[in-house]
């Protein structure tokens, strides 16, 4: 069970903890990015915060799986880059794709966990919050834990 809002981990990408909005109306996931550049041999590096009242950026590179058109909930259109990442939340670990986005500055949320990614693996509560427990510095799970 999942609540509309997670914390998760990108281990992958060197990233212990970000919060993200869990949402089943999405197809894709998404992960905004300060900045990105595409480097030689279809790889891509960007920069992130991922907390959001951090002042702490972290570095990522990753291969680029594909790069598609994307349409937001407000209807505009933005073509992606895609990664593919491994996930761990609630217990289990898993690889997804997640597209890079320089367009999420406005929102609450560094990443957005979309239904391609949790399809057979929860259920989702959009009345809950952390249910899967708030994430410590160390990137450990525990209930209540800031």
């Amino acid at each position: 069970m999942l609540g509309w809002r997670e914390w998760l981990a990108l281990p992958d990408l060197g990233i212990a903890r970000i919060k993200a909005k869990v949402d089943s109306g999405a197809r894709s996931s998404a992960l905004h990015v300060a900045t990105l550049e595409t480097l030689a041999g279809e790889r891509v590096r960007f920069s992130l915060r991922p907390l959001q009242n951090s002042e702490r950026v972290q570095w990522c590179e990753a291969a680029m799986v594909d790069r598609r058109w994307v349409t937001d909930s407000g209807g505009h259109r933005e073509l992606r880059p895609f990664i593919r990442t491994g996930i761990e939340l609630g217990g289990q670990r898993w690889d997804a794709e997640l597209s890079l986005s320089a367009r999420r500055d406005g929102m609450r949320f560094r990443m957005l966990l979309g239904r391609t990614a949790l399809a057979g693996r929860f259920a989702i509560d959009p009345a809950a919050s952390f249910v899967q427990g708030r994430r410590s510095a160390r990137g450990t799970a525990g209930k209540g834990q800031a």
